[in-house]
């Protein structure tokens, strides 16, 4: 019913638009859905990372050290090994964001915020990235393979991790 200002009083929307609503509603991830947005994320993450790293470095990533350790040999004998490894560590580490991004309400922190879904994704990506970047260069390169990082190496370890937290976080974000 149209009321005399032009407002509508018990008028149900239109079927086309509780059809928009419902794609909306359904078109959010549920916790399957930022997991595997985490994981797909966390190979995305992993491959801008490398490629960064790459020719900053001119190194393998630490997975060949973890290689040549636990199975033998230097780390350059292990270059397939080394990569391959590094990108399941990012393809998981991703599902582990994602996760926490599912346990979250990312939606509500976003809005409590003022933020929009992407950049609270790219806040929190970096956030975590730099967290994993401290706990790999202590626990992981320091105690497990008592590797310790110069100054320009532990940067740019670091650097390489941001780069990964941003491209996970902007991935999550964007499909949440």
């Amino acid at each position: 019913m149209v009321t005399d200002d032009g407002s509508t009083r018990g008028v149900d929307r239109r079927p086309d638009e509780r059809l928009d609503r419902r794609e909306e509603e359904s078109a959010k991830p549920d916790g399957q859905g930022a997991l595997r947005a985490g994981l797909v994320g966390g190979l995305f993450g992993t491959v801008v990372m490398t490629v960064f790293r790459a020719p900053i470095a001119r190194s393998l990533p630490p997975t060949a050290a973890f290689l040549a350790k636990f199975v033998g040999g230097r780390p350059d004998d292990h270059p397939a090994g080394a990569l391959a490894l590094h990108l399941l560590y990012g393809i998981a580490a991703g599902g582990v964001f994602g996760g926490l991004v599912a346990a979250s309400d990312g939606e509500r922190v976003a809005g409590e915020l003022g933020a929009s879904e992407e950049t609270t994704g790219l806040v929190a990506g970096t956030a975590y990235a730099l967290a994993l970047s401290a706990f790999g260069e202590r626990v992981l390169l320091g105690r497990l393979l008592d590797m310790d990082l110069e100054d320009d190496e532990s940067m740019i370890f670091h650097a390489g991790h941001v780069v990964y937290g941003v491209a996970l976080g902007a991935w999550v974000g964007s499909r949440s």
